[in-house]
């Protein structure tokens, strides 16, 4: 019988792990920097599931910052107006014109395709940037770095290890983060794609109250994306419904019977294999306010795996591209761009260490507070709009409904900066 032969370990400096908006904006911001990094991904090939999200004006910021909101731009419809009603009632509550006239300054805001948005950051990596298959199994320390054990018995060690593998990150838990907080509430999402133009207004039209938030986004002209969010001990919700898209739909439309007719007939002719259902999660905001929750010496988090947070202001991606802009900042001032081929390989272990640490921790000091406001103002956002108290409904119908609208604007107003500094 042979001896077995020790694994090898592959060197990289940079690895990221997750191949979702996180990582290959994060991937992609890192490449424009002149850094390369290797980015994980356990699927075997791009992961495009889901339906879409809404990128506000700090996405777009993001976006250009990395080269591609011009591309993105192109494939969606930019919103002309939010519009809420009572989901009560039917009757309008709020509304907000975004013209030319009226928007804020450089305002940009529209619903994507995730598909294309990944699809998008993909191509303009270098060849060989993601490795498919890769599921990381184990995470360990090797003096100063990091050792990955995937399943294919592979081993990588690494100089700087990113988390952007989501609410279930591998790479959070073995940081030792808290488990996330249940929100106590759900949400059912819907894409319908229509053979012509739908017709729908190029607006974000919205339905709060009664412990629903109901909510209609269309991506281009031929493309609807829509939400349902709720919460189920308000509604006699029956979780055993989650595995019968037929129950999913059903339930949708008994939540939306005073929605116009218009939205009624988007639900109506949303097919049952465009039917999603998900609880919903978050971090404890408080949780982020402590930097080893952040940053753990070489290694940090990214969006998701970093601060899931409830959808009621659509930041959850538009955050995550934040986080990739300021990281690859972070990392690349920490090792000049202007080093040359193997520079980093001379440095001493040491120095090394203490120049990714100190970027590092930089990351984390200029994302702390934002992410803790994102995570906060979200999850009240949510509450505000979905509650079917008496007092909150009157105040939701007088003035809540156009005050959550601003808020998710003024949210949404925030530069993350370029990538050159």
């Amino acid at each position: 019988m042979q001896p077995q032969k020790e694994q090898m370990e592959i060197n990289e400096d940079i690895v990221i792990v997750g191949a979702g908006i996180a990582g290959l904006a994060t991937s992609l911001a890192l490449h424009r920097l002149g850094l390369r990094s290797l980015v994980l991904e356990s699927s075997d090939s791009l992961r495009t599931s889901g339906f879409a999200l809404a990128l506000w004006t700090n996405a777009w910021r993001a976006l250009d910052a990395l080269g591609v909101g011009d591309s993105l731009r192109q494939r969606s419809l930019q919103f002309s107006r939010f519009e809420a009603f009572s989901a009560v009632s039917g009757k309008p509550t709020a509304e907000i014109s975004l013209d030319a006239n009226k928007k804020p300054r450089d305002y940009d805001s529209r619903c994507m395709k995730r598909q294309e948005i990944v699809e998008t950051l993909e191509k303009e990596l270098p060849p060989g940037t993601i490795k498919y298959s890769s599921r990381v199994v184990s995470i360990q320390d090797s003096g100063l770095f990091k050792l990955l054990h995937l399943a294919d018995k592979t081993v990588l060690r690494t100089k700087v290890l990113i988390g952007c593998d989501g609410v279930n990150s591998v790479v959070a838990k073995w940081m030792g983060l808290q488990k996330l907080v249940d929100a106590n509430r759900s949400a059912i999402r819907g894409y319908v794609e229509y053979p012509e133009s739908h017709g729908f207004e190029p607006k974000f039209c919205a339905y709060f109250g009664g412990g629903v938030r109901i909510g209609f986004l269309p991506c281009d002209y031929k493309s609807l994306y829509w939400f349902c969010t709720f919460t189920p001990s308000a509604v006699n919700y029956d979780e055993s419904i989650e595995g019968s898209p037929i129950k999913m739909k059903q339930f949708v439309l008994s939540m939306a019977s005073n929605v116009s007719k218009e939205a009624y007939n988007i639900l109506q002719r949303t097919s049952l294999d465009s039917l999603y259902c998900a609880k919903l999660k978050l971090r404890s905001p408080l949780n982020i306010l402590m930097r080893d929750n952040i940053v753990k010496r070489n290694t940090c988090l990214v969006g998701d795996a970093l601060h899931p947070m409830t959808p009621d202001i659509g930041q959850g991606g538009c955050s995550a591209l934040e986080d990739s802009v300021v990281l690859a900042r972070c990392i690349a001032e920490t090792f000049s761009i202007k080093l040359p081929t193997g520079m980093l390989e001379k440095l001493e272990d040491d120095e090394l260490y203490n120049r990714i640490k100190v970027g590092l921790e930089k990351y984390a000091k200029e994302r702390r507070w934002r992410i803790f406001n994102l995570i906060t103002t979200s999850y009240l956002v949510g509450l505000a709009q979905e509650s079917n108290g008496k007092v909150i409904s009157y105040l939701r119908e007088k003035f809540l409904a156009q005050f959550t609208i601003e808020t998710m604007l003024k949210m949404g107003d925030f530069d993350c900066g370029k990538l050159l500094t």
